[in-house]
């Protein structure tokens, strides 16, 4: 799903992966868990917030879901990488990638010819 910029609200984007992740498990057998699904929609939060307040141009929402596994990726037009800062409970704010971390398996951040590409997947 691609979002603009000028008109996302991150509430949208984290409905777009609620929906998908509620289809996601038909033919599976099992839906996820409440933990991972609440854990996914954080990481689509702040990934998305991420590109919202340092990117630019459209941002692209990607979801996949294999066997256990969710992988959330978002790309934006900036090509300035985020750098993820050690933890500090006196720093207010600039946690979301620490947030994402915490959460994911692992998170891959990747310059890209017309941007950046931030992947975190989560078990």
């Amino acid at each position: 799903m691609t979002f603009g910029r000028d008109t996302l609200r991150i509430a949208d984007a984290r409905d777009f992966a609620a929906g998908y992740l509620a289809a996601s498990w038909k033919g599976r057998g099992h839906a996820l868990s409440e933990d991972t699904v609440g854990a996914v929609l954080l990481v689509v939060s702040e990934l998305m917030t991420n590109a919202v307040k340092y990117g630019s141009g459209p941002i692209e929402l990607t979801l996949a879901r294999t066997d256990g596994m969710v992988t959330v990726t978002v790309r934006d037009g900036d090509t300035t990488l985020p750098v993820p800062r050690p933890a500090d409970p006196c720093r207010v704010g600039q946690h979301g990638l620490e947030i994402v971390a915490a959460l994911s398996q692992d998170v891959d951040i990747r310059r890209e010819p017309s941007g950046k590409r931030v992947t975190a997947r989560i078990a």
